[in-house]
Formats: C-alpha cells, sequence, structure tokens
C-alpha cells in the first residue's frame, strides 16, 4: 500500500510535530499553574529531559502522545498502513526508552507521572488530570498514570 500523500508533503507534515510545547503539555503547565503548582521545564539536568519537573515534590511529569508512546488500549494508538515494521520497530524503541527512562527515575529517587495526550484533550478533562495530578503530589505514592478513563470519560 502507499502513503495517501506525496514525499514533500509527507515530509512536512512530519516535521511539524513538535516534541515538547505540545498543545496537551501547556493545557497541563497552564492548569497546574493556576492550582499553585511550580516547576522547570525539561530540565537538561534530569534524566529523560521530562516534561515538568517539580523539586520540591521530587517528581516529575511526562505528558505522551497515545500514537507516538503506544497508549495501550486507547483509540489514538493507531498504526500506519504503510511500511509497517518501520514503525513498529520505532514504536518498540519509544516504548523500551519509555521504560528505561521510568526505572532510571525510580532509581534515582524521582516521583514519575505519565499523562497521556487524550486525557489533555477537552478542558473539563485537563481539570479532572490536573486535579488527579495535583493529589498524587501531595501523597507518597512513587507512580501515576492519567489516561482518558481517568479523567472523566464515561
Amino acid at each position: 500500500m502507499t502513503d495517501i500523500v506525496d514525499q514533500q508533503t509527507r515530509s512536512r507534515m512530519m516535521s511539524g510535530i513538535r516534541g515538547k510545547d505540545t498543545k496537551p503539555e501547556l493545557a497541563l503547565r497552564r492548569a497546574l499553574h493556576a492550582r499553585g503548582f511550580r516547576f522547570r521545564l525539561h530540565s537538561k539536568k534530569v534524566h529523560g529531559r521530562p516534561d515538568l519537573v517539580l523539586p520540591k515534590y521530587r517528581a516529575v511529569v511526562f505528558v505522551h502522545g497515545c500514537f507516538w508512546h503506544r497508549h495501550e488500549g486507547c483509540r489514538y494508538t493507531t498504526t500506519p498502513s504503510t511500511r509497517q515494521e518501520f514503525w513498529q520497530a520505532k514504536f518498540e524503541a519509544n516504548v523500551a526508552r519509555d521504560e528505561a527512562v521510568r526505572e532510571k527515575l525510580l532509581e534515582d529517587g524521582w516521583r514519575v507521572a505519565t499523562v497521556w495526550e487524550c486525557a489533555l484533550r477537552k478542558p473539563d478533562r485537563v481539570n479532572a488530570s490536573a486535579d488527579l495530578l495535583s493529589a498524587w503530589l501531595r501523597s507518597n505514592e512513587l507512580q501515576l498514570q492519567i489516561g482518558d478513563e481517568d479523567a472523566g470519560r464515561s
């Protein structure tokens, strides 16, 4: 099967995908800031350069795209029909890297939260996610994952 757009168009589309300051990340940052949390962004001093670093809580937050980081069971976790072997290898490498980063951070004494993109697609879900994250930051739990089902989807 061939791609539905030409190579130049696909290249332009792919170059528009950003690794930081994404819409979901910005929405979560605004919501956490409004709740009084202060954080560092993409700190090079912390392994894996988490999206948010909250030193006061010894916690880091990753905002993961469901497609790229393979949110299990999510409707946004699709696989392109062209070059499936390439994509499968790429996705497996992403998931393995995410797991290695999480393990290293936990080993280094950090608490780790992952907020999936699907949980940040609508304003009410952004607020629900920020509330869950706020409660987790004030707790002693080591890990947290927030997906669409956790942020109030029925």
